[in-house]
């Protein structure tokens, strides 16, 4: 079932956003060669909780970091870990939740660590990119489908691959909540988008193939062809004035 939020509901969803997204403003200043991922998920979860929030992911379903950290071929779900240390010309896929006042945002962003290639650099200003494309669709009227078509055209087009067994989701008092948001699709089709409506549009584009599988960890998400992944994600209110992303960070 989908929950159409009242503008009062996305302004509470604000605040959880702006801590979501300042969240992911601290992890970029801090990720540097060296440092392990456990260490810079301590990061992330000082800085929510010290806004009065909590993190979304941890405990989530069993998880036990408070954002999944996830380097190079490595799609979505790691498990922050002493033994992981982010390296020189690593790609750092940083998927974060905040939750205050009932509600929950969530937002992700693959940070370039040091000196990365020209071929990973180029594979994270197209999936960057495509996660805009998508969000310029979310407007009521249109469809699911047009979101992610917007997406899939444009990363295909570049000799990309989009991930197909993971998909965006609606947001609100739950991380998860319908409608599924794939990142590829048929315009006007699915769903129709409604004003109220608040869904996370999170690009997963891969280097080489589509596929994926998953590690023995029970989380992991990784690459079936070893080759890079990188993700981007915004939660996205529909309005009357078009789509409003509740989790910009604070201005500079």
């Amino acid at each position: 079932m989908i929950i159409q939020k009242t503008s009062k509901q996305i302004l509470l969803m604000r605040e959880a956003g702006r801590i979501t997204g300042n969240a992911l403003k601290v992890a970029g200043r801090a990720i540097e060669p060296g440092m392990t991922t456990k260490e810079l998920d301590t990061v992330i979860r000082r800085y929510i909780e010290g806004e009065g929030a909590k993190p979304s992911f941890l405990g989530l379903y069993g998880f036990k970091g408070s954002a999944c950290i996830s380097l190079n071929h490595q799609v979505i779900h790691g498990i922050p870990s002493s033994d992981v240390v982010i390296k020189n010309g690593d790609i750092v896929s940083v998927d974060v939740g905040a939750f205050i006042n009932g509600y929950h945002g969530d937002s992700a962003y693959t940070f370039a660590v040091g000196d990365v290639s020209p071929e990973a650099q180029r594979l994270l200003d197209t999936t960057r990119e495509s996660l805009y494309l998508g969000i310029k669709q979310a407007v009521g009227g249109n469809r699911i489908g047009d979101i992610g078509h917007a997406v899939q055209k444009y990363v295909e087009a570049r000799g990309y691959s989009v991930v197909r067994e993971y998909t965006g989701h609606g947001v609100g008092a739950s991380v998860h909540e319908d409608p599924s948001v794939p990142n590829y699709g048929t315009p006007h089709r699915g769903y129709r988008l409604e004003e109220g409506m608040v869904i996370a549009i999170e690009p997963m584009i891969n280097a080489g193939t589509p596929a994926v599988r998953q590690l023995s960890d029970g989380w992991t998400v990784v690459t079936a062809d070893g080759r890079l992944s990188a993700h981007f994600e915004h939660t996205v209110a529909i309005t009357a004035d078009g789509p409003v992303i509740l989790t910009m960070p604070d201005p500079e």
